[in-house]
């Protein structure tokens, strides 16, 4: 396999382990893809004043509504104090609102408006149009390889997360 990080016999499987040299082209090639699917939505969160932690937050939000504080600081495994600046950013522009909950008024619920819904599904549209793309020439089965892959990369204690 031949790319521009390098001719690649790093591409081989290897036995895991201590003694198993460093996947470099695995390790190189996820870096660049994150890095340009991310930039998708990075390049329209920054016209707005919005970067990647409040696009994760919106995420979330709009995939779960009601999601509880407690649960969007698991998901997202950062400190309140991380989670306070930006969710009180997508408070104040009106892209997220919070409600008490009705079993417990002490507990939070986060809900997107219609105008973080919107933005959410503009988001998602972009990093959906990369995928496209990217799977438009493999197989069909690609998408369920990938899928698979992903979900070997979640430490397994949290798969069930996801």
């Amino acid at each position: 396999m031949q790319h521009a990080l390098g001719a690649s016999q790093d591409a081989e499987v290897r036995p895991s382990g201590a003694d198993a040299p460093p996947m470099f082209d695995l390790i190189e090639l996820l870096f660049f893809a994150y890095r340009d699917f991310v930039g998708d939505a990075d390049r329209l969160l920054e016209t707005i004043g919005f970067g990647r932690a409040h696009h994760r937050v919106l995420h979330f939000v709009n995939r779960q509504p009601g999601l509880t504080i407690a649960e969007l600081l698991d998901i997202l495994r950062i400190t309140k104090q991380s989670l306070a600046r930006v969710l009180k950013d997508l408070l104040d522009q009106d892209y997220v609102e919070q409600r008490a909950g009705l079993v417990d008024r002490r507990q939070r619920l986060l809900f997107p408006t219609d105008k973080g819904r919107r933005l959410a599904l503009e988001l998602a549209g972009l990093q959906s149009e990369r995928f496209q793309r990217a799977l438009g020439d493999l197989p069909a089965s690609a998408r369920a390889g990938a899928i698979e892959f992903l979900l070997a990369m979640i430490d397994p204690g949290e798969r069930d997360k996801v």
